[in-house]
């Protein structure tokens, strides 16, 4: 981890969360995990206040803990989380694209807040909602709590580890330092079944404040009047990895698009969305998926022929970079998708842009070059990019001295 990562991420604690919160989780980067005591001696913080700042980095998923042998709880900050908070505006603007605004107000709060009830994000996000349209509309809950399944059922939402209920048979054992967060798979995106009825409420202006009128004053509520809510203990919080997996699909769509045509880049499209639920974001390949599945799920008006669509997968399957590649014949054909090469040859393309832009078109050339052969000798560079001696030689030490290509010396015996 580098020292600038390191800075970045204590800009971003410190304009998210406050000072407090930045020293504990700066600290928590420098030094690796820590239990409380160390850190509280260490920062010079009150116990108190690095309480609360672990609860808060606990609640956004910034820092984890682990139970060791003897009982310590020791803390750990995640730089990788943290430097995603400069995604927060890519993720927000992802839901508002796929989900409209209800969509993005429900991605925001969550982001906002790490965790939430279904219920308590359904009343917020109708209450904003309400704020924005004209008087006399309002957001009912049922619409929002319909576009949160939505998202739950594309796992752009899911619920957060829950504390297991104790065995009958542990009552006399002493409690344990720290909770063990667990969930069950299946469960991780099964959204409770609430009868949320209402609609959004506005906030009282500041002219009806201004006019002098006394507030009605509210009853105070009891323990016995305060109403259950729901779906207690139930929270959610968004899974980022879902979202840096839609990025990596529209990458991969927008690369056979650029290189095909839009119609190859729509079949690659009906692909990915027909498997981004039962393919995991590591998985090399996606599930098979016969011609007949991909023709059955194209959009509505797309007018193309089973014939032209088999054509289509064929070309695709026999291109040069194996984007799609075939895994049998039954049911018209079996297609998957090689994830795997489809990011390398994006990161390549990448790479080659990086230098054409930097060194010139010749410097890519050699580049390409060396990439693709792997080992080449000064000589072999010379002849197979057609450059002259001088220039190759200039060129190759631009491209080492930069870390873009190295050298291997090779032992004559």
């Amino acid at each position: 981890m580098t020292q600038a990562e390191i800075k970045l991420c204590s800009l971003l604690l410190q304009e998210h969360f406050g000072e407090i919160v930045d020293k504990i989780g700066t600290h928590l980067i420098r030094t690796g995990s820590q239990p409380l005591r160390a850190i509280v001696h260490d920062t010079g913080t009150s116990l108190d206040q690095v309480k609360k700042a672990l609860c808060v980095l606990i609640q956004h998923n910034l820092v984890t803990y682990q139970i060791h042998k003897r009982g310590v709880v020791e803390y750990e900050a995640h730089c990788s989380r943290i430097l995603r908070i400069l995604r927060y505006p890519r993720y927000i603007y992802t839901a508002k694209t796929l989900y409209s605004d209800t969509g993005e107000l429900i991605v925001e709060e969550l982001l906002l807040n790490g965790k939430m009830t279904m219920s308590a994000v359904v009343k917020k996000v109708a209450d904003r909602l309400t704020e924005t349209m004209e008087d006399g509309k309002t957001m009912d809950y049922s619409e929002v709590s319909s576009t949160f399944c939505r998202l739950a059922d594309t796992h752009f939402v899911q619920r957060c580890p829950l504390v297991p209920d104790p065995p009958e048979s542990a009552d006399a054992q002493p409690p344990p330092p720290a909770p063990t967060l667990s969930i069950n798979e299946k469960d991780m995106y099964l959204v409770p079944k609430l009868n949320l009825v209402g609609k959004g409420k506005r906030r009282r202006s500041s002219d009806d404040d201004a006019a002098g009128e006394p507030r009605p004053k509210r009853p105070k509520q009891t323990a016995e009047s305060k109403e259950p809510i729901p779906d207690d203990g139930i929270y959610w919080q968004a899974d980022l990895d879902r979202f840096h997996q839609h990025f990596r699909d529209q990458s991969i769509v927008s690369a056979v698009a650029n290189r095909m045509d839009q119609t190859s880049s729509e079949i690659v499209r009906t692909m990915l969305r027909m498997s981004e639920i039962t393919t995991s974001s590591c998985a090399p390949f996606t599930q098979p998926l016969s011609s007949n599945e991909i023709f059955r799920s194209l959009p509505v008006g797309y007018n193309i022929s089973k014939q032209v669509l088999d054509q289509y997968l064929t070309l695709l399957a026999d291109d040069p970079l194996e984007f799609v590649g075939k895994s049998g014949d039954s049911g018209g054909g079996m297609y998957v998708i090689n994830l795997h090469k489809a990011l390398a040859s994006l990161a390549m393309a990448t790479l080659e842009s990086i230098v054409q832009e930097r060194f010139g078109s010749r410097c890519a050339r050699i580049f390409r070059l060396v990439l693709r052969k792997k080992h080449l000798e000064q000589k072999q560079v010379e002849d197979f990019a057609m450059i002259p001696a001088k220039e190759a030689k200039d060129m190759l030490y631009k491209l080492l001295s930069e870390n873009l290509i190295s050298l291997q010396v090779r032992c004559q015996r």
